[in-house]
């Protein structure tokens, strides 16, 4: 039975994100209402007001949680428990989570969710394919040069799209309830391996250049990126990246049914988009 008979609209935090802005697309695609969360929604939704929380949560029936920036922040663990028990307190029972692979913080926030009455499914994700063209590393690939401290560990690099149908699909099915879907693309990969994809799939003449980690983050300085925000990647990449996460996973074919999309694919795709082009 399709759980959203329930006519409600599904709350889509981080809305207009990597993730959230397909998830509501998808939910869209099915026919079914959403309710955008983010700052500049109305009602308006902000994770660092919890005022904000209650209006934007009246009269929905199901919740894709996004935490920003990132689950490893500071306050992320206590302000996803406070707010599922608001969400529940609202009667929006159904709830999945977006959380982080191999971050101890992102697995204290699950275990927060699911100590609570809600019916929770979390989606645990690798590396973000779209990294690459939808966030921090876009203009690096554009100037033709990604420098990185990422040495020579190997990631299973996901889609984003993947991500999106797994969430999508919990969101809209019970038989997804209790579950927790670690995704991951179907190889493992090094950071200069993907660059190097990107190049050959057609993303211009980019190549990839190891780093120290301290230089990485004078880099990011001189480009004005907020201190916490250079903590945050400095964390990811120094941290997270140890090997801990090269290992494939089958969450993307447990919930779907098929294999998750390779990065060849992503890169050649987006290649095609134009938005690697030099500017």
């Amino acid at each position: 039975m399709d759980i959203m008979q329930d006519t409600r609209p599904i709350l889509v935090l981080g809305g207009t994100g990597k993730t959230g802005r397909r998830v509501a697309q998808g939910l869209r695609d099915r026919g079914l209402a959403v309710r955008i969360g983010s700052r500049s929604a109305e009602p308006g939704f902000d994770w660092n007001d919890a005022a904000t929380w209650a209006p934007a949560l009246q009269g929905v029936g199901a919740v894709y949680i996004a935490y920003q920036p990132d689950l490893a922040v500071p306050g992320a663990v206590a302000a996803v428990s406070e707010f599922a028990e608001t969400a529940l307190a609202a009667g929006a029972r159904r709830m999945v989570l977006l959380s982080g692979r191999g971050e101890a913080e992102a697995e204290r926030a699950e275990r927060a969710l699911r100590e609570t009455d809600a019916d929770w499914t979390i989606v645990r994700a690798s590396w973000f394919a779209q990294n690459f063209s939808e966030s921090f590393l876009l203009d690096a690939v554009r100037a033709g040069e990604v420098a990185l401290s990422a040495g020579a560990t190997r990631e299973p690099f996901i889609d984003v799209d993947d991500i999106t149908d797994v969430v999508v699909a919990a969101l809209t099915d019970p038989v997804h309830i209790g579950h927790l879907y670690e995704v991951t693309g179907p190889r493992l990969m090094t950071f200069a391996e993907a660059v190097g994809e990107i190049a050959e799939a057609g993303g211009g003449p980019v190549r990839y250049t190891e780093i120290p980690a301290e230089d990485y983050a004078a880099l990011l300085g001189k480009h004005g990126v907020p201190a916490e925000f250079v903590s945050l990647v400095m964390y990811l990449f120094t941290t997270v990246l140890d090997g801990r996460n090269a290992r494939l996973a089958d969450g993307v074919r447990r919930a779907l049914g098929r294999a998750p999309r390779d990065f060849a694919a992503y890169a050649r795709d987006t290649a095609a988009t134009g938005v690697w082009a030099a500017r």
